[in-house]
Protein backbone atom coordinates (compact mmCIF):
# COMPACT_ATOMS: atom_id res chain seq x y z
CA UNK A 1 0.00 0.00 0.00
CA UNK A 2 1.20 3.20 -0.84
CA UNK A 3 2.75 5.29 2.16
CA UNK A 4 0.22 7.89 1.79
CA UNK A 5 -1.96 5.58 2.85
CA UNK A 6 -3.12 4.49 6.44
CA UNK A 7 -4.32 1.82 7.51
CA UNK A 8 -5.43 0.47 11.10
CA UNK A 9 -7.34 -3.07 12.23
CA UNK A 10 -7.70 -1.53 15.65
CA UNK A 11 -11.08 0.39 16.16
CA UNK A 12 -13.68 0.98 19.09
CA UNK A 13 -16.66 3.17 19.60
CA UNK A 14 -20.59 1.94 19.46
CA UNK A 15 -21.49 -1.78 19.08
CA UNK A 16 -21.03 -2.06 15.30
CA UNK A 17 -25.02 -2.34 14.28
CA UNK A 18 -26.80 -5.10 11.96
CA UNK A 19 -29.04 -4.43 9.33
CA UNK A 20 -28.68 -8.47 7.99
CA UNK A 21 -28.59 -12.00 9.22
CA UNK A 22 -29.55 -15.00 7.83
CA UNK A 23 -30.11 -19.01 8.85
CA UNK A 24 -32.52 -21.83 7.26
CA UNK A 25 -35.90 -21.84 5.82
CA UNK A 26 -38.88 -23.84 6.19
CA UNK A 27 -41.30 -24.58 3.85
CA UNK A 28 -44.01 -22.51 4.71
CA UNK A 29 -41.91 -19.47 3.66
CA UNK A 30 -42.51 -19.50 -0.13
CA UNK A 31 -42.64 -15.66 -0.36
CA UNK A 32 -41.26 -12.45 1.11
CA UNK A 33 -42.56 -11.77 4.50
CA UNK A 34 -42.77 -8.40 6.10
CA UNK A 35 -43.43 -7.86 9.77
CA UNK A 36 -42.25 -6.01 13.26
CA UNK A 37 -40.56 -7.94 15.79
CA UNK A 38 -41.20 -9.45 18.71
CA UNK A 39 -38.77 -10.79 21.88
CA UNK A 40 -41.87 -11.85 23.74
CA UNK A 41 -45.06 -13.74 22.92
CA UNK A 42 -47.96 -11.88 22.36
CA UNK A 43 -51.47 -13.27 22.71
CA UNK A 44 -52.83 -14.48 19.78
CA UNK A 45 -55.03 -11.40 19.12
CA UNK A 46 -51.68 -9.26 18.44
CA UNK A 47 -50.14 -11.60 16.28
CA UNK A 48 -50.76 -10.81 13.04
CA UNK A 49 -47.73 -8.70 11.07
CA UNK A 50 -45.88 -9.87 14.09
CA UNK A 51 -42.18 -11.96 13.89
CA UNK A 52 -41.54 -13.90 17.00
CA UNK A 53 -37.50 -13.90 17.82
CA UNK A 54 -36.61 -16.57 20.40
CA UNK A 55 -33.68 -18.66 21.14
CA UNK A 56 -35.73 -21.59 21.87
CA UNK A 57 -38.67 -23.07 19.94
CA UNK A 58 -41.86 -23.80 22.66
CA UNK A 59 -42.14 -27.16 23.43
CA UNK A 60 -45.81 -27.11 21.83
CA UNK A 61 -45.72 -25.42 18.15
CA UNK A 62 -49.36 -24.77 18.31
CA UNK A 63 -48.04 -21.88 20.72
CA UNK A 64 -46.82 -20.06 17.70
CA UNK A 65 -49.97 -20.04 15.75
CA UNK A 66 -51.06 -16.70 13.95
CA UNK A 67 -47.78 -15.25 13.84
CA UNK A 68 -46.58 -13.86 10.69
CA UNK A 69 -42.80 -15.82 11.39
CA UNK A 70 -40.73 -16.72 13.58
CA UNK A 71 -37.00 -16.58 13.78
CA UNK A 72 -34.74 -18.60 16.04
CA UNK A 73 -31.02 -19.12 16.19
CA UNK A 74 -31.94 -23.01 17.62
CA UNK A 75 -31.10 -25.70 14.83
CA UNK A 76 -34.44 -27.58 13.92
CA UNK A 77 -34.33 -30.82 12.41
CA UNK A 78 -38.01 -30.76 11.73
CA UNK A 79 -40.08 -29.04 9.18
CA UNK A 80 -43.15 -28.87 11.42
CA UNK A 81 -43.15 -25.11 12.23
CA UNK A 82 -46.44 -23.96 11.08
CA UNK A 83 -45.88 -20.68 10.32
CA UNK A 84 -42.94 -19.10 7.92
CA UNK A 85 -39.89 -19.35 9.46
CA UNK A 86 -36.03 -19.22 9.75
CA UNK A 87 -33.63 -21.57 11.93
CA UNK A 88 -30.08 -21.60 12.59
CA UNK A 89 -30.37 -17.70 12.39
CA UNK A 90 -26.26 -16.83 12.35
CA UNK A 91 -27.28 -13.72 14.86
CA UNK A 92 -30.37 -12.32 16.33
CA UNK A 93 -29.04 -10.37 19.10
CA UNK A 94 -29.23 -7.17 16.74
CA UNK A 95 -33.16 -8.00 16.61
CA UNK A 96 -35.18 -5.35 18.73
CA UNK A 97 -38.70 -5.35 19.70
CA UNK A 98 -40.90 -3.01 16.75
CA UNK A 99 -37.56 -2.94 14.12
CA UNK A 100 -39.36 -4.25 10.77
CA UNK A 101 -37.47 -6.24 9.11
CA UNK A 102 -38.46 -8.56 5.97
CA UNK A 103 -37.69 -12.53 5.51
CA UNK A 104 -36.43 -13.55 2.19
CA UNK A 105 -37.49 -17.47 0.73
CA UNK A 106 -34.96 -19.87 -0.73
CA UNK A 107 -32.29 -18.30 1.01
CA UNK A 108 -33.34 -17.43 4.95
CA UNK A 109 -31.94 -13.58 4.29
CA UNK A 110 -33.32 -11.29 6.87
CA UNK A 111 -32.80 -7.53 6.35
CA UNK A 112 -33.64 -4.91 9.02
CA UNK A 113 -35.85 -2.18 7.30
CA UNK A 114 -36.74 -0.11 10.33
CA UNK A 115 -35.64 0.55 13.28
CA UNK A 116 -37.20 2.46 15.76
CA UNK A 117 -35.03 3.81 17.57
CA UNK A 118 -32.91 4.99 14.72
CA UNK A 119 -32.50 8.41 13.33
CA UNK A 120 -30.99 7.16 9.82
CA UNK A 121 -33.91 4.99 8.61
CA UNK A 122 -34.61 4.77 4.55
CA UNK A 123 -36.46 3.17 1.67
CA UNK A 124 -34.50 1.72 -0.66
CA UNK A 125 -36.22 2.21 -4.04
CA UNK A 126 -34.34 0.01 -6.43
CA UNK A 127 -30.84 -1.08 -7.32
CA UNK A 128 -30.81 0.02 -10.76
CA UNK A 129 -29.37 3.10 -11.86
CA UNK A 130 -28.59 5.41 -15.09
CA UNK A 131 -25.31 6.34 -13.49
CA UNK A 132 -22.15 4.63 -12.65
CA UNK A 133 -20.08 6.73 -10.31
CA UNK A 134 -16.45 6.61 -9.93
CA UNK A 135 -16.97 6.07 -6.29
CA UNK A 136 -20.62 4.49 -5.55
CA UNK A 137 -21.31 2.97 -2.56
CA UNK A 138 -24.05 0.90 -3.51
CA UNK A 139 -23.27 -0.54 -6.81
CA UNK A 140 -26.09 -0.51 -9.55
CA UNK A 141 -27.45 -4.05 -10.41
CA UNK A 142 -29.08 -4.22 -13.93
CA UNK A 143 -32.23 -6.30 -12.30
CA UNK A 144 -36.43 -5.47 -12.24
CA UNK A 145 -36.61 -5.22 -8.64
CA UNK A 146 -39.12 -2.26 -9.22
CA UNK A 147 -42.41 -4.06 -9.00
CA UNK A 148 -41.04 -6.14 -6.08
CA UNK A 149 -39.28 -2.94 -4.02
CA UNK A 150 -42.55 -0.51 -4.61
CA UNK A 151 -44.90 -3.03 -2.89
CA UNK A 152 -42.18 -3.64 -0.10
CA UNK A 153 -41.84 -0.69 0.39
CA UNK A 154 -45.85 0.54 0.37
CA UNK A 155 -46.18 -2.36 3.13
CA UNK A 156 -43.27 -0.73 5.34
CA UNK A 157 -44.58 2.38 5.41
CA UNK A 158 -48.32 1.39 6.34
CA UNK A 159 -46.92 -0.70 9.63
CA UNK A 160 -44.52 2.15 10.61
CA UNK A 161 -45.73 3.12 13.62
CA UNK A 162 -45.43 5.94 15.28
CA UNK A 163 -44.15 7.94 12.52
CA UNK A 164 -40.47 9.10 12.48
CA UNK A 165 -38.96 12.52 12.71
CA UNK A 166 -36.88 11.98 9.04
CA UNK A 167 -36.45 8.90 6.27
CA UNK A 168 -34.41 9.01 3.37
CA UNK A 169 -35.36 7.63 -0.10
CA UNK A 170 -32.04 6.10 -1.79
CA UNK A 171 -31.23 3.69 -4.28
CA UNK A 172 -29.76 2.84 -6.99
CA UNK A 173 -31.63 6.13 -8.38
CA UNK A 174 -35.27 6.19 -7.56
CA UNK A 175 -36.33 8.42 -10.01
CA UNK A 176 -36.06 5.06 -12.48
CA UNK A 177 -39.40 4.06 -11.02
CA UNK A 178 -41.64 6.70 -12.46
CA UNK A 179 -45.24 6.13 -11.37
CA UNK A 180 -44.05 3.83 -8.50
CA UNK A 181 -42.13 6.26 -6.95
CA UNK A 182 -45.38 8.56 -6.62
CA UNK A 183 -47.09 6.01 -5.05
CA UNK A 184 -44.56 5.94 -2.29
CA UNK A 185 -43.94 9.29 -1.89
CA UNK A 186 -48.23 9.85 -1.98
CA UNK A 187 -48.02 6.92 0.86
CA UNK A 188 -45.56 8.85 2.81
CA UNK A 189 -47.48 12.47 2.43
CA UNK A 190 -51.18 10.34 3.19
CA UNK A 191 -49.62 8.12 6.22
CA UNK A 192 -47.12 10.14 7.80
CA UNK A 193 -47.09 13.72 6.36
CA UNK A 194 -45.15 14.93 9.55
CA UNK A 195 -42.26 13.05 8.47
CA UNK A 196 -39.69 14.89 7.19
CA UNK A 197 -38.28 12.95 3.36
CA UNK A 198 -35.26 13.76 1.91
CA UNK A 199 -34.45 11.90 -0.90
CA UNK A 200 -31.15 11.08 -2.63
CA UNK A 201 -30.81 11.64 -6.88
CA UNK A 202 -28.59 12.09 -9.16
CA UNK A 203 -31.41 14.55 -10.88
CA UNK A 204 -30.94 13.96 -14.18
CA UNK A 205 -34.69 13.03 -14.96
CA UNK A 206 -35.90 16.59 -13.61
CA UNK A 207 -34.52 18.22 -16.68
CA UNK A 208 -37.87 17.00 -18.56
CA UNK A 209 -40.80 19.35 -17.21
CA UNK A 210 -43.12 16.95 -17.60
CA UNK A 211 -41.75 14.54 -14.90
CA UNK A 212 -41.03 17.74 -12.76
CA UNK A 213 -44.57 19.11 -13.40
CA UNK A 214 -45.94 15.36 -12.27
CA UNK A 215 -43.85 15.35 -9.43
CA UNK A 216 -44.52 19.02 -8.07
CA UNK A 217 -48.04 18.33 -8.24
CA UNK A 218 -47.43 15.39 -5.37
CA UNK A 219 -47.10 18.50 -2.39
CA UNK A 220 -45.57 16.51 0.67
CA UNK A 221 -45.85 19.26 3.13
CA UNK A 222 -41.65 18.17 3.97
CA UNK A 223 -39.37 17.10 1.26
CA UNK A 224 -36.31 17.91 -0.16
CA UNK A 225 -34.01 16.06 -2.48
CA UNK A 226 -30.29 15.71 -2.62
CA UNK A 227 -28.65 16.27 -5.60
CA UNK A 228 -24.82 15.50 -6.61
CA UNK A 229 -23.12 18.24 -8.56
CA UNK A 230 -19.29 17.51 -8.65
CA UNK A 231 -17.67 20.23 -10.99
CA UNK A 232 -18.34 23.66 -12.51
CA UNK A 233 -17.12 21.74 -15.64
CA UNK A 234 -19.14 19.16 -17.30
CA UNK A 235 -16.70 17.17 -18.59
CA UNK A 236 -15.21 16.43 -15.18
CA UNK A 237 -18.80 15.99 -13.81
CA UNK A 238 -19.58 13.14 -16.24
CA UNK A 239 -16.30 11.31 -15.75
CA UNK A 240 -17.28 10.98 -12.06
CA UNK A 241 -20.66 9.91 -12.49
CA UNK A 242 -19.69 7.73 -16.19
CA UNK A 243 -22.46 9.67 -17.84
CA UNK A 244 -21.98 11.53 -21.08
CA UNK A 245 -24.57 14.94 -20.64
CA UNK A 246 -25.14 14.09 -17.05
CA UNK A 247 -24.02 17.33 -15.80
CA UNK A 248 -26.32 19.19 -18.37
CA UNK A 249 -29.56 17.16 -17.48
CA UNK A 250 -28.73 17.52 -14.08
CA UNK A 251 -28.07 21.57 -13.87
CA UNK A 252 -30.93 21.52 -16.05
CA UNK A 253 -33.17 19.53 -13.45
CA UNK A 254 -32.19 21.46 -10.55
CA UNK A 255 -33.24 25.24 -12.31
CA UNK A 256 -36.64 23.08 -13.45
CA UNK A 257 -37.08 21.58 -9.61
CA UNK A 258 -36.76 24.99 -8.52
CA UNK A 259 -39.17 26.77 -11.21
CA UNK A 260 -42.04 24.82 -9.55
CA UNK A 261 -40.60 25.25 -5.96
CA UNK A 262 -39.03 22.41 -5.02
CA UNK A 263 -36.47 22.25 -1.97
CA UNK A 264 -33.00 21.14 -3.36
CA UNK A 265 -29.48 20.72 -1.60
CA UNK A 266 -26.14 19.77 -3.43
CA UNK A 267 -24.02 17.18 -2.50
CA UNK A 268 -20.26 17.27 -3.41
CA UNK A 269 -18.19 14.48 -2.40
CA UNK A 270 -14.61 15.75 -2.28
CA UNK A 271 -12.10 13.63 -3.37
CA UNK A 272 -9.09 13.78 -5.38
CA UNK A 273 -11.13 14.30 -9.01
CA UNK A 274 -13.70 16.98 -7.28
CA UNK A 275 -11.00 19.18 -5.28
CA UNK A 276 -9.04 20.71 -7.72
CA UNK A 277 -11.97 22.73 -8.13
CA UNK A 278 -13.50 22.93 -5.49
CA UNK A 279 -13.51 26.65 -5.12
CA UNK A 280 -14.80 27.45 -8.47
CA UNK A 281 -17.96 24.96 -8.13
CA UNK A 282 -18.60 26.70 -4.85
CA UNK A 283 -18.70 30.16 -7.02
CA UNK A 284 -20.67 28.33 -9.51
CA UNK A 285 -22.84 27.22 -7.09
CA UNK A 286 -23.74 30.79 -5.91
CA UNK A 287 -23.68 32.07 -8.94
CA UNK A 288 -26.35 29.69 -10.76
CA UNK A 289 -28.17 27.91 -8.22
CA UNK A 290 -28.84 30.64 -5.54
CA UNK A 291 -32.35 28.75 -4.30
CA UNK A 292 -30.43 25.73 -2.77
CA UNK A 293 -31.36 25.25 0.98
CA UNK A 294 -27.99 23.07 1.48
CA UNK A 295 -24.39 22.59 0.09
CA UNK A 296 -22.85 19.26 1.34
CA UNK A 297 -19.21 18.52 1.00
CA UNK A 298 -18.69 15.24 2.01
CA UNK A 299 -16.15 12.83 2.47
CA UNK A 300 -15.30 9.63 0.76
CA UNK A 301 -16.61 6.58 1.57
CA UNK A 302 -14.55 3.57 1.31
CA UNK A 303 -16.39 0.76 -0.16
CA UNK A 304 -18.72 -0.06 -3.95
CA UNK A 305 -16.42 1.34 -6.14
CA UNK A 306 -14.46 3.48 -4.42
CA UNK A 307 -11.82 0.67 -3.54
CA UNK A 308 -11.22 -0.40 -6.92
CA UNK A 309 -10.80 3.40 -8.32
CA UNK A 310 -9.04 4.49 -4.73
CA UNK A 311 -5.84 4.77 -7.00
CA UNK A 312 -7.43 8.27 -8.83
CA UNK A 313 -10.05 9.07 -6.06
CA UNK A 314 -7.89 9.57 -2.78
CA UNK A 315 -6.50 12.31 -1.49
CA UNK A 316 -5.80 12.83 2.20
CA UNK A 317 -8.87 14.88 3.80
CA UNK A 318 -5.74 17.17 5.29
CA UNK A 319 -4.19 18.08 2.08
CA UNK A 320 -7.51 19.73 1.10
CA UNK A 321 -7.86 21.94 4.10
CA UNK A 322 -7.19 25.43 2.09
CA UNK A 323 -9.77 24.50 -0.56
CA UNK A 324 -12.05 23.22 1.87
CA UNK A 325 -11.75 26.34 3.69
CA UNK A 326 -11.83 28.74 0.97
CA UNK A 327 -14.85 26.93 -0.42
CA UNK A 328 -16.92 26.95 2.79
CA UNK A 329 -15.99 30.59 3.37
CA UNK A 330 -17.17 31.55 0.16
CA UNK A 331 -20.70 30.15 0.35
CA UNK A 332 -20.92 30.85 4.28
CA UNK A 333 -20.14 34.63 4.02
CA UNK A 334 -22.53 34.89 1.23
CA UNK A 335 -25.42 33.89 3.00
CA UNK A 336 -25.70 30.03 1.81
CA UNK A 337 -26.43 27.23 4.17
CA UNK A 338 -23.03 24.61 3.93
CA UNK A 339 -21.91 21.87 5.73
CA UNK A 340 -19.37 19.66 6.09
CA UNK A 341 -19.92 15.51 6.08
CA UNK A 342 -18.27 12.41 6.63
CA UNK A 343 -14.79 14.33 8.28
CA UNK A 344 -12.82 13.97 11.61
CA UNK A 345 -12.36 17.13 13.49
CA UNK A 346 -8.66 16.27 14.19
CA UNK A 347 -8.03 16.54 10.10
CA UNK A 348 -10.20 19.72 9.62
CA UNK A 349 -9.16 23.23 10.37
CA UNK A 350 -10.53 24.69 13.56
CA UNK A 351 -12.34 27.45 11.54
CA UNK A 352 -14.24 24.68 9.64
CA UNK A 353 -15.20 22.64 13.02
CA UNK A 354 -18.33 24.70 13.06
CA UNK A 355 -19.85 23.63 9.42
CA UNK A 356 -18.61 19.55 10.37
CA UNK A 357 -21.95 17.30 11.37
CA UNK A 358 -22.20 14.05 12.65
CA UNK A 359 -23.79 12.62 9.68
CA UNK A 360 -22.71 8.93 9.28
CA UNK A 361 -25.86 6.72 9.60
CA UNK A 362 -25.80 4.54 13.38
CA UNK A 363 -24.81 1.32 11.57
CA UNK A 364 -21.90 2.57 9.77
CA UNK A 365 -19.93 4.60 12.20
CA UNK A 366 -17.21 3.83 14.37
CA UNK A 367 -14.34 5.78 15.57
CA UNK A 368 -10.24 4.14 15.96
CA UNK A 369 -8.34 3.10 18.94
CA UNK A 370 -6.45 6.05 18.34
CA UNK A 371 -9.68 8.20 19.44
CA UNK A 372 -10.42 6.61 22.61
CA UNK A 373 -8.33 9.81 24.69
CA UNK A 374 -9.67 12.46 22.80
CA UNK A 375 -11.42 15.30 24.02
CA UNK A 376 -13.80 16.23 21.31
CA UNK A 377 -14.69 13.03 20.60
CA UNK A 378 -18.50 13.14 21.41
CA UNK A 379 -18.61 16.30 18.80
CA UNK A 380 -16.39 14.13 16.24
CA UNK A 381 -18.21 12.10 13.65
CA UNK A 382 -16.25 9.40 13.90
CA UNK A 383 -15.52 7.09 10.64
CA UNK A 384 -17.15 5.10 8.07
CA UNK A 385 -16.28 1.32 9.61
CA UNK A 386 -14.74 0.39 6.77
CA UNK A 387 -12.53 2.90 7.71
CA UNK A 388 -9.86 0.99 9.17
CA UNK A 389 -8.53 0.67 5.26
CA UNK A 390 -8.29 3.42 4.88
CA UNK A 391 -7.94 6.75 6.75
CA UNK A 392 -6.26 10.23 6.99
CA UNK A 393 -2.86 9.79 7.93
CA UNK A 394 -3.19 12.69 10.34
CA UNK A 395 -5.72 11.11 12.98
CA UNK A 396 -4.65 11.73 16.27
CA UNK A 397 -6.35 12.55 19.51
CA UNK A 398 -7.14 15.98 20.56
CA UNK A 399 -6.27 17.07 24.07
Amino acid sequence: MDSKFKSSSNFRGRTRLRLTTSGLPNSALQKSIIGKVTTDPLPIAERTLRILVSERVPEKLSELNGYGGFLTRTKLATQAIPVPSVSSVSEIDHLRTNDIVVIEPNNGFIRTLYRPDSDHNVIFATERCNSNCLMCSQPPQDRDDIEALTERNLQLIEIIDPPPKRLVITGGEPTLLGKHLFKIITALRDIMPETYVHMLTNGRIFAWRAFTAEFAKLRHPDFMLGIPVYSNDAATHDYVVQAKGAFDQTILGLHQLARYGLRVEVRVVLHAITVPRLVELAEYIYRNLTFVEHIALMGLENIGYAPRNMGALWIDPYDYQSQLESAVELLSTRGMNVSIYNHQLCVLRRSLWKFARKSISDWKNIYLSDCLPCRVKEQCGGFFKWATKLHSSHICALS
